[in-house]
């Protein structure tokens, strides 16, 4: 089974319990996360501590966060490749009767 997750950058990530960390986002909310719904750091980013946090958890909590960078992790807390599909429709275009140009014929 998959679960999607969402990278959260957090001002601070502090374990309370050997179940649960305290997460504060940088405009001071706070929220209880299980450690089973934590997968690990993000370390693409590199301005501050980012952490891979489920979905579900976190539309649950009053906890700041954004849904532009999501992955998919497997049962094993492995992350999965994530693939996006854009579909493209293009713009009708009407056939030419003729293809002869008159400022090229002499």
């Amino acid at each position: 089974m998959k679960t999607k997750a969402y990278s959260v950058r957090l001002q601070s990530l502090v374990s309370i319990s050997d179940r649960a960390f305290k997460a504060i986002a940088f405009d001071g909310s706070e929220a209880i996360i299980p450690k089973s719904q934590v997968f690990g750091d993000d370390f693409d980013v590199k301005k501050s501590d980012a952490y891979w946090i489920s979905a579900w958890i976190l539309e649950n909590k009053e906890l700041q966060y954004s849904d532009k960078k999501l992955a998919w992790f497997n049962e094993h807390g492995r992350m999965q490749p994530t693939y996006h599909i854009e579909k493209h429709k293009p713009d009708h275009i009407n056939p030419v009767k003729s293809n002869i140009h008159e400022e090229l014929v002499r």
